[in-house]
This record gives structure tokens, sequence and C-alpha cells, in this order.
């Protein structure tokens, strides 16, 4: 029997040193078009609801452009507090899909953040008026700052950004890494571009606070009755989503769907059909558009396959004979 190749090991302090935002933004992007086009295999995310510990677990796979893989996710809101873990981690199995051996298994709690700040700044590249000069985040915590990071690579023009957050001290860290301000949600909804990441248990941002032309990225909601934007926000955007099944069961526009208060034919359409040419993104500057995130399987493989490549490029990582 021929020796079985061994397996990458590429822990958080890893997936860290390899991340290059600019690279990650790029592969996201790929991601959203490759799967608006159907050259993207992405079964539904499955998920396992654990009510009795407040949480649940999520398994994504994916295969496109000759690469597989699946991450085993969590969601436990209450773990910083309970048990001073974070709420999200996550492990990513990357896979050769012609043998079935796994090439790398790596974490994928750093690659979550960093392919969903990716996706934020991707669609507000796609989505916002060109002319936007003001940033700003509800909520303060892991997920603000990777798209703080990301915004840096597709929005260099930039002036203004404000944080705001239940916790001062979180948003004023976010301030003084990223040279902003700390603000009320009210004065972070006034932005040209607004990027929710709260826990999205109820509506954070309000229709009076968004000025119109802009442009809302609401990335808390992920699981089914979570909500970020008050109703008749959402219903007055032009709403995009990352996928229609997934957004209609679990995303932002899941609530106002269930209550009908929207129809699923009043979404104009996904990102990667703006990305594709397919969509126009506002037809008025005045118009509020909203990218509704709900995280794709797809966007974790392109950002797992371009982190293993430097990994062997920088000769970084442990590898084991797993399966041998």
């Amino acid at each position: 029997m021929a020796k079985i190749p061994e397996t990458l090991i590429l822990t958080r302090a890893d997936v860290e040193a390899l991340t290059d935002m600019p690279a990650v933004v790029d592969a996201v992007a790929s991601a959203f078009a490759a799967h608006a086009a159907g050259r993207a295999r992405m079964p539904p995310k499955v998920y396992l609801d654990l009510p009795e510990y407040a949480g649940d677990f999520r398994a994504m796979p994916a295969f496109f452009d000759g690469a597989a893989g699946v991450k085993w996710v969590n969601s436990h809101p209450q773990n910083p507090r309970r048990h001073g873990l974070p709420a999200v981690m996550g492990v990513y199995i990357y896979s050769d899909p012609e043998t079935a051996r796994p090439l790398a298994i790596l974490d994928a709690t750093w690659l979550t953040a960093i392919r969903t700040g990716a996706a934020a700044a991707v669609a507000s590249r796609a989505l916002a008026r060109p002319e936007a000069r003001s940033l700003g985040f509800v909520g303060a915590g892991v997920q603000s700052r990777t798209m703080a990071m990301a915004h840096r690579v597709t929005h260099p023009h930039v002036t203004e950004l404000v944080f705001a957050d239940v916790r001062p001290e979180a948003a004023l860290a976010m301030a003084e890494a990223f040279g902003g301000r700390v603000g009320s949600v009210e004065e972070a909804a006034a932005c040209d571009i607004v990027c929710t990441s709260t826990p999205g248990a109820e509506p954070v941002v309000l229709a009076r606070m968004v000025r119109p032309g802009a442009h809302l990225n609401a990335m808390g909601a992920d699981a089914e009755g979570k909500q970020e934007l008050e109703t008749a926000l959402t219903v007055s955007a032009r709403i995009f989503v990352d996928d229609p099944a997934q957004a209609f069961h679990s995303g932002e526009v899941n609530v106002p769907l269930h209550h009908g208060d929207l129809r699923e034919d009043q979404v104009a359409g996904s990102l990667g059909a703006v990305l594709n040419g397919q969509l126009v993104a506002r037809p008025e500057a005045g118009a509020i558009t909203l990218f509704d995130s709900t995280g794709l399987a797809v966007q974790d493989l392109a950002v797992a396959r371009i982190l293993v490549a430097r990994a062997r490029e920088q000769g970084r990582g442990v590898s084991l004979p797993l399966v041998g």
C-alpha cells in the first residue's frame, strides 16, 4: 500500500499569521461569484440545535474549482460569560476531492471572522455609493474588527469611523485600534455604510436612524428568529442576500418573512449576481441597500485554500500522519 501523505495542521496563531486581507477579500468575492453562477456545490447548512446548552453547531460543506472542505462551527453566545470561551469556534477540514484524503485541518475561528469581515467589505464595494466616506459599526466585537480590516482594503477613502456598543470599553478599543471614535447607535447608524454585528435577538437599528442612500451590512442574524434591523427598515431597503435559502430561513429577512411583512419576491437577489453583472445594485442614489449575510461554506473553502497554500509556501504548521 502506498504511503498516505501527511495532513497539515494549522493553529489559530498560524491562521492569523497567514492572513493577508487583500487576498481574503479577493477570495471571498470570487466565491460569491462562483456560487451565483452555479459553479459551486454547497448543500444547505446543517444545524444541530442544543437549547439545553444555549447554543448550536453548524456543518458547512462545499466544493468548487477543484477543492473541497467542511467547517464544523458553533454559536454559543453565553460562552464568554459562562466559560471564558469565544462565542464562536470552529475547525476546518480541507480535503482532496479526488482521493478524499485530508490535506489540512485548521482553526476556523479566525477563518470565520476574516471571511465574514471580507464579505461585508465586498458587499460595501458592490452596493454602497462610490462617494461613501463614513463607516459605522453597531457592535464592537471580533467581527467588527475584521470588517474594519477588510474595509481598509476596499474603502481606503473612508474618513470617518464610528463604533457603538453596549460595552463602552469595547467601542473605545476599536476606535483606538482603527482611528475612529466612539458614538451612539444613532450616530453609527447615520453613516454612509453601516455594519451591524450584534447577537441579533432584537432590532437595534431603527428606520429613523438611517439616511437615504446608505448601505447596510446586517451580519449578526444567523439563526431563525434573530433580527438586528427594524422591520420597517428592512422592507424599505433594496435587499441582497448571500444565499436565498439560508437567508429566508435564518438571515436578517427571516423574521419579516415569517410575519408576512416581506415577501420573498421583494428581495432583489444575491450579492453574487451583482458581482457577475446580472443585477443593478442601486437604480437610484437615494436607495437604501441592504446586504443580508448568513455566511457561505464556499467562502470558508476559498479562504482555507489560500491559507493552506500560503502555509506551504512559508513552511508554516505541523504535518502529521493523521490517517496513515
